[in-house]
């Protein structure tokens, strides 16, 4: 398999809510809020730091206005930085298929909002930066998924197009991104989404990380 294999991180390669969530209920009892709870966290995740704050000061009380939200920022950030992997781990069968994709010959790359530090630092952490050939996170580009450039320059980064392009992630940003890519998208349906994921559109979703080269041979064919 020869094809450029674009990951998306949280909620598609590792579960990272456990450690947000720690990180969030950090600012939230810096500010006398109540904390939330895993549940109401994964539906918060995959739209940034900021918006996940906004939602959980509604959740838990009066609104913050962006320039609360923008103050409470370094702390959230300085939180999640010294723990991003105490309890953070990659999803059943990540690395085993990660794995088996290197071995085939496809190109990999990750592509995240995340800011760009911290994707480097958790994969680092957890030893899946060893996978992938690219890695992009918010900031390193002025725009973000799903703007279209963002990822024709980590398919171009990777390698060229080649015998094809292929998005994998867990919510509508990751349909939309490879909508504008003009690629095919494969969704896993454990993510972080609001919504299911087998209503977003995708071309396939899968509820195992292994299930994926199946669903990727059928998208791409012998690519």
């Amino acid at each position: 398999m020869t094809a450029a294999l674009i990951f998306d991180l949280d909620g598609t390669l590792v579960d990272t809510a456990p450690d947000l969530l720690d990180a969030l209920n950090a600012v939230l009892a810096g500010e006398g809020r109540r904390p939330v709870d895993h549940a109401d966290l994964r539906h918060m995740v995959g739209f940034g730091a900021r918006s996940m704050i906004a939602q959980a000061f509604e959740m838990t009380g009066n609104p913050a206005d962006p320039a609360q939200i923008e103050a409470m920022m370094p702390a959230f950030l300085d939180h999640y930085r010294r723990h991003i992997a105490d309890c953070s781990r990659p999803f059943p069968g990540v690395e085993e298929t990660l794995a088996g994709f290197r071995a085939a010959g496809a190109r990999l790359g990750v592509l995240t909002n995340k800011p760009h530090e911290l994707t480097v630092l958790l994969l680092s952490k957890l030893k899946l930066d060893r996978y992938f050939a690219v890695i992009f996170g918010q900031g390193r580009m002025p725009y973000t998924k799903p703007d279209a450039r963002i990822f024709q320059d980590v398919v171009w980064e990777i390698g060229g197009p080649g015998a094809g392009a292929l998005m994998i992630g867990d919510s509508v940003t990751d349909v939309t991104t490879a909508r504008a890519g003009g690629a095919p998208v494969i969704l896993v349906s454990y993510g972080y989404t609001p919504e299911p994921a087998r209503t977003l559109g995708a071309d396939a979703v899968v509820d195992d990380f292994r299930e994926i080269p199946a669903a990727a041979r059928r998208l791409l064919g012998s690519a």
